[in-house]
């Protein structure tokens, strides 16, 4: 396995308005290509974004960005450099967090929700310390994670509409 330290490269979604911080662990290989967030065609964030916000699927980073704006959600990663291989959360190594207390001094967030295992378990180890707010597991939208259908995927997450 080939590692590359590597640097998140963009920074979050969100503003003064957003209630729902989103993090996931760190960006794809697509993802940083397209430096965006869930660039993968085949990861489910966004279908499921627009079916559970019940508005039309977006299509580019600027309708992307204005659909998580317009419904109070900020979205993120935990990490903010780590060693990686690929794609894999499970190669993720030498994982620096990202501050995530910059979005939480600006936005009244009211719920924190990881998107997946490895941003769970990295949130709780290095930020739940710094900020204090517990998070919330969620299945991972990721492809990788074939166990879940979107319908299944679809009813887990239909939780962060409570804080919204």
């Amino acid at each position: 396995m080939e590692y590359k330290h590597l640097s998140h490269g963009f920074g979050p979604i969100y503003d003064e308005r957003s209630r729902v911080l989103i993090l996931g662990s760190f960006p794809s290989v697509k993802s940083r290509e397209e430096n965006f967030y869930y660039g993968h065609a085949q990861n489910r964030f966004w279908p499921l974004m627009a079916r559970l916000l019940d508005a039309p699927l977006p299509s580019d980073r600027a309708e992307k960005c204005a659909l998580m704006l317009a419904h109070g959600i900020a979205l993120w990663d935990v990490i903010e450099e780590c060693d990686i291989s690929g794609s894999a959360d499970s190669s993720i190594k030498n994982a620096v967090p990202t501050d995530v207390r910059r979005v939480l001094n600006k936005a009244e967030i009211q719920g924190i929700y990881c998107n997946g295992a490895l941003a769970y378990k990295l949130y709780m180890q290095k930020l739940y310390p710094l900020c204090g707010i517990e998070a919330v597991k969620l299945p991972s939208t990721s492809p990788a994670n074939a166990a879940f259908s979107v319908e299944r995927l679809y009813t887990q997450w239909r939780q962060i509409l409570d804080k919204l």
